[in-house]
């Protein structure tokens, strides 16, 4: 992985790339955190300067379209209206996740070159080779209660794959479920998760779906529950694998959840390893480090790590990641271990409480390695 930090002073804007592009790999990819240096800046100036950074970014990278947008922001009723849509075929998630440097909006920005990208402000499909990349947003449901809208956005999201000719269990490879209050609803959207994913044949005895369950909050403030999900058409059964480190890290089902720890997908010029949500446990289940946030970072790091290596990966393969924090308070600590842990990779640290009141800290990340092999399409 290639790393580049483009700083723009009159916008206030900096922006840190993670670059896949090597030998015998054609197609680059380019994962992009950008966010605001001036926190004092009201919301309506903040997107205005985000956006003419985007504006610049896409002058850096000729030929880069952009696929998928993540805007994390302070407040998703209140700044949705700011935020651009309608003028690409990009998919654009808007999730209450206030960056907890309190610069009150970041952006993940997902670019690829060349290919045929084709979509709306909720979905976009991306085709090239031999796949389909399905990206969808913003999947909700009203409902009185957030299993019943857990179970009624999961049935909207087969259908849309099913228009697609995919299916849930088939193609998709990764979620990430937002829920507000997780404190008090995570159990129930977990539930209904559960049962959706049962008759739909995904069990501890076949497979379950990358995934990060988290705190965030939706546009609209009576939406418990939400997704964003990632699809692929076109890969074959051997070309997916599901990451256990079970040295470190136990089978989700054994405390009732179902996510995979991780999938990587083998192309014919590359490895995409997604890793899910990853906190400070071990291969019982237990928390590790109660109440301490920086050894409870290490033991993450640690989980994260020993995963990417059961992908033939490492934290150099790394695009960008995600960091959530229970307590906005750790972040000057988590700041400067960061920075000392992994300074170059792209990444957003947001408070968003975790699933569990004693992890204090979880990443996610997506890591993408050369890896050759001759039995499949390139990507």
């Amino acid at each position: 992985m290639n790393y580049r930090t483009l700083e723009w002073k009159d916008l206030s804007v900096h922006a840190r790339l993670g670059i896949f592009s090597r030998p015998g790999a054609n197609i680059p990819e380019y994962h992009t955190i950008l966010r605001i240096t001036n926190t004092t800046y009201d919301a309506v100036r903040r997107h205005e300067r985000m956006e003419r950074a985007v504006g610049r970014l896409l002058e850096e990278l000729p030929g880069a379209e952009i696929v998928w947008k993540r805007y994390l922001v302070d407040d998703a009723a209140g700044q949705y209206p700011l935020i651009p849509r309608g003028q690409g075929d990009a998919a654009v998630s808007v999730v209450q996740q206030p960056p907890a440097d309190g610069s009150k909006v970041a952006l993940w920005l997902y670019l690829i070159p060349g290919g045929f990208l084709s979509g709306n402000e909720r979905a976009a499909v991306v085709t090239h080779s031999e796949y389909r990349h399905l990206f969808h947003t913003q999947l909700y449901a009203p409902a009185n209660d957030e299993a019943e809208q857990t179970r009624l956005m999961f049935m909207q999201y087969i259908d849309l794959l099913s228009t697609e000719g995919c299916t849930l269990a088939d193609n998709c490879m990764r979620t990430w479920i937002f829920v507000q209050a997780i404190d008090v609803r995570y159990a129930g959207m977990v539930a209904a998760r559960r049962t959706c994913f049962e008759r739909e044949g995904l069990t501890k005895d076949t497979h379950f779906i990358a995934g990060t369950g988290i705190e965030g909050k939706h546009v609209r403030p009576d939406t418990r529950v939400f997704m964003d999900a990632y699809a692929v058409e076109g890969l074959l059964p051997e070309q997916i694998r599901y990451l256990r480190a079970p040295t470190h890290l136990n089978p989700t089902h054994e405390y009732g959840v179902t996510f995979e720890r991780g999938t990587a997908i083998q192309y014919g010029d590359r490895r995409h390893v997604f890793i899910s949500g990853t906190a400070s446990i071990n291969n019982r289940g237990e928390i590790v480090h109660p109440s301490d946030v920086t050894k409870q970072a290490g033991r993450m790091w640690e989980n994260i790590l020993t995963l990417l290596c059961e992908a033939g990966a490492g934290a150099e393969d790394i695009a960008c990641m995600i960091v959530y924090l229970r307590n906005a308070p750790d972040y000057r600590i988590i700041r400067d271990w960061l920075a000392e842990t992994c300074p170059h990779v792209p990444k957003a640290v947001v408070w968003a409480p975790v699933c569990r009141p004693g992890w204090l800290i979880e990443a996610e990340c997506m890591a993408i390695t050369a890896a050759e092999n001759g039995r499949f399409a390139a990507f």
